[in-house]
């Protein structure tokens, strides 16, 4: 027990409920919006199935996740497809959707939120696996699965408070589909290949054009 009582230890459980706070808002603002349209009875089943099939990734992403950053337009990919996802979820279903079975409204939700959620967490991810590292080989395991059940309460809770301002405020779709954007202009600018091919190198405002550029490119397609 006192293994686990170190500083070390500790300051690595703060540090991994701090990360899950400030990352998991975007998750649940996404999850939220995916859910939105759902039947009131299938919006908790949306969100659990969602939410579980995203730890489950992100149980996969952590063993790849610093590799991978390395890899080149990886990135730039996942940023493509989180503006696709954006601007489908603004759009929201055409007339002839009406028809399709809860069911299938239920999975395919579920599917949007598994999708962007793997392209989404990468930070959260690395976050979590970097500050388990601190604690010492050891201790680091036991500490990804805590930060991933962690995670859980605070998506599944933020998600359903989202939930119930969309209902009351719906333009607030629109602000989370420009955040998926703004995370998708990070995820194109932060990618190894914009300096490596094409000798950008990275700046405060460069960065910041990046992300406004891709809420605004988000809103305006949607």
């Amino acid at each position: 027990m006192e293994q686990f009582l170190t500083p070390e230890f500790l300051t690595a459980v703060f540090q991994i409920i701090l990360i899950d706070i400030l990352l998991g808002g975007d998750n649940a603002i996404l999850i939220a919006m995916a859910c939105r349209n759902l039947p009131a009875k299938q919006r908790t089943q949306g969100i659990i199935w969602g939410t579980v099939g995203a730890i489950v990734l992100r149980v996969i992403l952590i063993f790849f996740a610093l590799k991978l950053l390395a890899i080149p337009y990886l990135k730039i990919v996942g940023a493509l497809l989180l503006i696709w996802i954006g601007v489908k979820l603004l759009v929201g279903e055409g007339d002839g959707d009406h028809e399709v079975s809860a069911s299938d409204r239920l999975w395919g939700a579920v599917k949007t939120i598994i999708i962007a959620d793997l392209v989404m967490s990468v930070d959260n991810v690395i976050g979590i696996a970097g500050a388990a590292q601190g604690a010492g080989a050891q201790h680091q395991l036991p500490l990804v699965i805590f930060g991933l059940l962690v995670s859980v309460p605070i998506i599944v809770w933020g998600s359903t408070i989202v939930l119930k301002i969309i209902d009351k405020y719906p333009w607030v779709v629109m602000l989370g589909a420009a955040l998926l954007g703004w995370i998708a202009g990070d995820l194109f600018y932060t990618d190894p290949a914009m300096k490596s091919t094409f000798g950008i190198t990275a700046t405060t405002v460069g960065h910041y054009a990046f992300k406004i550029g891709g809420a605004i490119l988000v809103v305006a397609l949607g």
